[in-house]
């Protein structure tokens, strides 16, 4: 599994990185029993995934401590993150979360600790008030760097992720982005890389990017939009030539691998509750980049698109 620098966190991250959220969290909501959970994530492990991703909200940081109980620490990283949407957040609620995740986790420190799921309304307050306390955190070593997330789905223009990576204060951003919408590119990571900050990419496969049926219905309503031309994509097999040429096992398979070589992309998050999907992920990472020819023409077609996250 090849991996990169983080950015200015400067940790050597596998381009393929757990989440520890979404439907199955790890297999917890599908009824896999902690052992079984920790189980898969040592499969990533021992196959060189090195980045792991939860939140004290996804109930997954003890599953993390179960699979850690058996690796070195440092051949690790984690990032958590503190939920920052719909709660006042204060400096003690935060001190108070990053001593729970280091129980949780069973760790001494966190490489990489987030605040989770900021709107652009509460951006100001947070990098006023909270991210002091963040620094303390860090100076006490009891996290490596500091990160931000947005809401993708209520925040499609970026405008949080626009801010945080021209204000200085972060190492790491978590940024929506897949081939549907690839607005990130412009409005965010052109910045981030100018900064040296790193970037974990989340909705690099969702709804719409699981199959071409699933991405069906979302092209037919980006055409009524007016966001993709008809003559560019196929609404009834759309993405076709990805599949039937070959360039792609799956359109899951391209998907990953599309967001994976995005320049100033490091880690590309994805999440799974079964070995055998784990698998299936895996190999996509490793495989070869597309075709140039065929990235330009994926950012071609979907070059208009700004109000889907194909959630």
């Amino acid at each position: 599994m090849e991996k990169i620098a983080l950015g200015r966190a400067g940790f050597a991250v596998s381009r393929m990185g757990i989440g520890g959220g979404g439907p199955s969290q790890l297999g917890r909501r599908t009824g896999k029993s902690i052992d079984e959970s920790a189980d898969i994530l040592r499969q990533a492990f021992d196959a060189g995934v090195n980045f792991v991703d939860t939140s004290e909200d996804y109930g997954t940081e003890p599953i993390i401590a179960r699979a850690l109980s058996s690796r070195a620490r440092d051949s690790i990283v984690i990032s958590t993150k503190k939920s920052t949407r719909h709660q006042q957040v204060t400096p003690q609620a935060v001190r108070e979360s990053i001593e729970q995740s280091l129980r949780q986790l069973d760790t001494d420190y966190i490489d990489l600790y987030n605040l989770h799921g900021v709107v652009p309304q509460d951006y100001d307050y947070l990098a006023q008030d909270i991210h002091p306390e963040l620094v303390k955190a860090r100076e006490a070593g009891k996290i490596r760097s500091m990160g931000i997330t947005e809401m993708f789905n209520e925040d499609m223009g970026h405008e949080t992720m626009v801010r945080a990576a021209r204000d200085g204060l972060w190492d790491v951003l978590m940024v929506g982005f897949n081939l549907l919408n690839q607005t990130a590119r412009a409005r965010v990571f052109a910045e981030a890389r100018k900064n040296d900050i790193g970037i974990q990419v989340m909705f690099a496969v969702r709804k719409a990017l699981r199959s071409p049926d699933d991405l069906r219905p979302f092209v037919v309503d980006l055409i009524e939009r007016g966001q993709l031309d008809p003559s560019e994509i196929h609404a009834d097999r759309p993405l076709d030539f990805l599949l039937e040429s070959g360039l792609a096992e799956s359109l899951t398979d391209a998907s990953y691998r599309f967001c994976r070589d995005e320049p100033g992309v490091h880690v590309v998050l994805s999440g799974t509750g079964n070995p055998d999907h784990l698998a299936q992920n895996m190999r996509s990472f490793e495989r070869p980049p597309l075709p140039a020819d065929t990235t330009e023409r994926l950012r071609h077609i979907f070059r208009h698109v700004d109000s889907t996250t194909g959630q």
